[in-house]
């Protein structure tokens, strides 16, 4: 079985895409996953998060979520986060003291180039926990879908 037919097969806490409503995928417990063909193309939505990771987290959190010396790996973070507490750290910012070193997540939710891309972001990165894509660009992708495009461009403000 390859790692894309893995992607979609059933299981206990399996991001498995089970519905897609306007080119957005979900799993059976209703939260934004990924698919990704036998042939590696994957949703516009992985794709997307690919592009924002790389233009707004990778700075911090290393190239494909792998982490670095100043933040962790956010392939590895999100195994252990829910959606709802992926989006409160990203919106709010986190300041973890636990650790030898102060760790500080700023806060992104007045960012646009991040608040709006939130779902693709989290999609992303679950891609990746799950071994689901590679550390390179997704070589093919569905297209944009056209509700994307509308909530996008209300996000961003434009009409």
């Amino acid at each position: 079985m390859t790692v894309a037919e893995n992607a979609w097969a059933e299981g206990p806490g399996d991001p498995a895409a089970v519905k897609s409503e306007d080119g957005k995928y979900f799993d059976k417990d209703g939260n934004p996953t990924y698919k990704v063909g036998a042939d590696g193309s994957v949703d516009w939505y992985t794709y997307s998060g690919y592009r924002r990771y790389h233009s707004e987290c990778h700075v911090c959190h290393g190239p494909d979520g792998m982490g670095s010396t100043y933040a962790p790996a956010l392939r590895d973070s999100v195994k252990n986060m829910s959606y709802g507490d992926f989006l409160g750290v990203v919106a709010s910012g986190r300041k973890n003291i636990s650790t030898a070193q102060e760790n500080v997540m700023p806060a992104f939710g007045d960012n646009p180039n991040v608040a709006c891309y939130m779902d693709d972001l989290y999609i992303y990165l679950r891609a990746r926990s799950n071994d689901a894509v590679g550390r390179v660009r997704p070589g093919k992708h569905e297209d944009k879908p056209p509700a994307y495009t509308e909530a996008e461009n209300a996000c961003m403000g434009k009409k």
